[in-house]
């Protein structure tokens, strides 16, 4: 056991770096590309760092325990050779893995936005206005645990190679960071294009920070669309202008 607590404290500290290395290259940017977005919100990003501090070190438990379990006791469906698996499998599991993910933030996203559960814990990612580059891990502990378990759990019951399993947290990272930031990052003809129509970018997150009965996806528009929560993009943000 004791084991498995030092591997689930190692992983907090990865998920820590791993949070104040890619925020804080996308507040650089943020710094360089729109010169005074972050004015006056020192004291919001300082509570935001601690929050998602805290988050780090409750995502690194179950994660490290899983990690620990996978190396010394095969409990996961992780894999590392190429050949148990068709390599068109590789992509499939992505697909699979982030759209369970995206399935699982959006309903417990809305869960979050009924009164009590807003007011217990939900707010203090919404006490963000406007939301920072450093907002992406900024949970109350409720809700840093609810977000903590899922991919431990999917690990678990899906079979994935863990290339597409550091992706799948890649994106996880970058599309959490840069749908918090204040500025569009990608070109407007493909936030405006087919493909922007369905996929998350922070023109569309923004809107649920402005409105919070909307635009509750992490990746993909899907169930937005599919439920009626779907109310577009953030004017706001459009009128910033793109990078």
């Amino acid at each position: 056991m004791m084991a498995a607590l030092l591997a689930a404290a190692g992983m907090s500290a990865v998920i820590a770096t791993r949070y104040l290395a890619s925020s804080g290259v996308f507040a650089l940017a943020t710094r360089i590309v729109r010169p005074g977005l972050y004015a006056g919100l020192n004291k919001q990003i300082r509570k935001e760092i601690g929050w998602s501090l805290a988050s780090a070190a409750i995502y690194g438990l179950p994660a490290g325990i899983i990690a620990w379990g996978w190396h010394n006791h095969g409990w996961t469906q992780i894999y590392t050779s190429f050949s148990d698996y068709p390599l068109w499998y590789l992509p499939v599991s992505l697909a699979v893995f982030l759209f369970a993910h995206d399935t699982w933030f959006y309903w417990t996203h809305r869960l979050f936005h009924r009164p009590a559960w807003f007011r217990r814990a939900h707010s203090v990612h919404h006490a963000s206005k406007p939301p920072t580059a450093w907002a992406a891990m900024n949970f109350h502990p409720i809700e840093a645990i609810s977000g903590a378990i899922v991919i431990p759990l999917l690990v678990l019951v899906i079979p994935i190679h863990i290339s597409m399993l550091f992706t799948v947290l890649a994106i996880m990272t970058i599309m959490g960071v840069t749908n918090h930031m204040g500025w569009e990052l990608f070109p407007r003809a493909l936030v405006h294009s087919r493909f922007g129509d369905w996929v998350i970018t922070a023109s569309h997150h923004e809107k649920h920070h402005e409105e919070y009965t909307c635009n509750y996806g992490l990746y993909f528009r899907f169930w937005d669309k599919m439920c009626r929560t779907d109310r577009g993009l953030s004017v706001k943000l459009a009128q910033r202008g793109t990078a």
